[in-house]
């Protein structure tokens, strides 16, 4: 069994993808997956051969809630509604760290819209968070800032008590001390999938085999 510290999972999928137009970007398909149920499928798959499967996955929802219940259908998963959505991310942040129920030593904090992530790279982050001496990692390419991160618990604890966004985009220049940052070997955790183009540019990618596909179907 691999020695890593206990991670739990929030997912985020509040959100109201409004570049996209009308679609609902969490419903379009990659691979031939919905975008919400491939990232919460992978990261229920993750670590189970190995023993180190993440303690649990909360998925927070908010904008169109049937359609990302419907995604998420046969999933072992816990749903989190934020009501306050349109408040910003925070909100659906905060709703899911109050979800949380099992004990971790840090939480990830993982937005479903990183359609190339891979289960690869998942292993790299919670690596790092196993080895890293500083509470909060941050995955990078090219020195750009990406997604997922993983704060320690007691972090966690900070944003409940005093609302503050660790999460922030400004963070590694603001906090650099809290801050460990893991410059990954590819740019999956940069790639989102905001606007029509970049679901174009995703499904090119794709069909190119450029990211491989998914493991243990849940």
């Amino acid at each position: 069994m691999i020695s890593l510290k206990r991670v739990s999972v929030v997912l985020l999928a509040a959100g109201e993808s409004r570049r996209m137009g009308e679609l609902n970007k969490l419903t379009l398909p990659v691979d031939g997956v919905g975008l919400l149920r491939r990232m919460a499928m992978m990261l229920c798959n993750y670590g189970r051969a190995e023993g180190c499967a993440f303690s649990e996955v909360v998925v927070v929802t908010g904008h169109d809630q049937r359609a990302a219940v419907e995604q998420l259908s046969g999933l072992p998963v816990s749903v989190a509604h934020n009501a306050n959505y349109t408040e910003g991310q925070m909100s659906s942040v905060v709703c899911g760290l109050k979800s949380l129920t099992q004990p971790s030593d840090g939480v990830m904090i993982c937005l479903s819209d990183l359609p190339l992530l891979e289960l690869e790279d998942l292993r790299l982050i919670h690596q790092a968070f196993t080895d890293a001496d500083r509470p909060i990692v941050v995955p990078t390419y090219a020195g750009q800032r990406g997604n997922p991160i993983i704060l320690e618990t007691s972090q966690v604890d900070e944003i409940l008590t005093t609302g503050r966004n660790l999460g922030c985009r400004n963070l590694i220049e603001r906090e650099p001390d809290r801050v460990t940052q893991l410059e990954m070997p590819n740019d999956h955790v940069i790639i989102d999938m905001d606007t029509p183009d970049n679901y174009k540019n995703v499904q090119a990618r794709v069909a190119k085999r450029s990211v491989s596909h998914l493991v243990d179907a849940v």
